[in-house]
């Protein structure tokens, strides 16, 4: 096993342990929820970082790692629309656009044993998302209509996100296909 899969593995652990924080009534359980999403997303960039250093690259890694990553999304942006920092719908179509990932990944592997690497609009789609769920944890007392414009605008980057992997997903099926 590998480092960067460890860390992979590290990051699904902290999975459940996030909405166990964020909703205990400790004092600063939300502060302590953001410092797991925070571990959580620092070790992705490290494994990453891993991996690629040190020719670490490996199939399960490349499952893996998205896996947790979508995984912790999914689990902060339910917890704060169970919060009622943000509308539940918001967590619909993430879920939705999941879920269609998901499929095409599973659809790709399967056609070329390989998954689709991330790229900057990804990469900076899933920054965004980040930045605007911790804002939203930290503030939790802006105002829902503002709250929903934030996360819209996570949202609409993770969609602008899917339709350029939907490109790429096609050209790659159209090309599986010819060969």
């Amino acid at each position: 096993m590998t480092i960067p899969n460890l860390l992979s593995l590290f990051r699904l652990a902290l999975v459940p342990l996030f909405p166990i924080v964020f909703f205990s009534h400790t004092p600063h359980s939300r502060l302590y929820a953001i410092l797991i999403y925070g571990l959580a997303s620092f070790t992705d960039v490290l494994d990453g970082c891993i991996a690629r250093r040190y020719q670490m690259v490996s199939r399960l890694g490349r499952i893996l790692d998205p896996l947790a990553d979508k995984l912790m999304a999914f689990t902060v942006l339910t917890c704060i629309a169970w919060a009622r920092i943000i509308p539940f719908w918001a967590v619909l179509i993430f879920f939705c656009k999941e879920a269609l990932m998901g499929l095409g990944a599973l659809t790709l592997y399967q056609k070329t044993e390989d998954v689709m690497p991330s790229n900057w609009l990804g990469k900076g789609a899933g920054a965004t998302f980040f930045i605007i769920c911790v804002c939203l944890m930290l503030f939790p007392q802006i105002p829902h209509v503002w709250a929903t414009f934030l996360i819209c605008i996570a949202l609409a980057l993770n969609i602008a996100a899917f339709l350029n992997y939907l490109w790429i997903f096609i050209f790659k099926m159209n090309e599986s296909n010819e060969s």
